[in-house]
């Protein structure tokens, strides 16, 4: 289970990243790409090239843990590609994952480039 906590940090990758990627590849994506531990608690949000398709990682404490979310009509909204993450709380969360447009809560850009090769 995923604790929720007062200092969590869920970053969203603003560039879509291959969804063939697993839990290993999107871990090293974490590492590389946004310059974060994996294993900090942070949730890591990555998109699809279509934008019907989401996948979360996150550490648990005890193992790594993948969610995969994908909308069967419609598509998620995201913030215009670019290099980077965001920073997104904990409602903003809610609100992205329920498909609903989550961009005028208030999300942050932090600028680190995101490899997705």
């Amino acid at each position: 289970m995923i604790a929720v906590r007062s200092d969590l940090k869920i970053l969203i990758a603003t560039q879509p990243v291959d969804f063939r990627k697993g839990i290993h590849g999107l871990v090293a994506l974490v590492t590389e790409a946004l310059n974060a531990n994996p294993y900090c608690g942070n949730i890591f949000i990555f998109r699809s090239k279509r934008a019907d398709r989401l996948k979360l990682i996150a550490w648990d404490g005890t193992g790594m843990v993948l969610v995969t979310k994908w909308l069967e009509a419609g598509h998620f909204v995201f913030p215009k590609i670019q290099d980077g993450a965001m920073v997104l709380t904990g409602p903003e969360l809610s609100v992205l994952l329920a498909g609903l447009d989550w961009m005028n809560v208030g999300a942050k850009v932090v600028k680190r480039p995101l490899r997705t090769g």
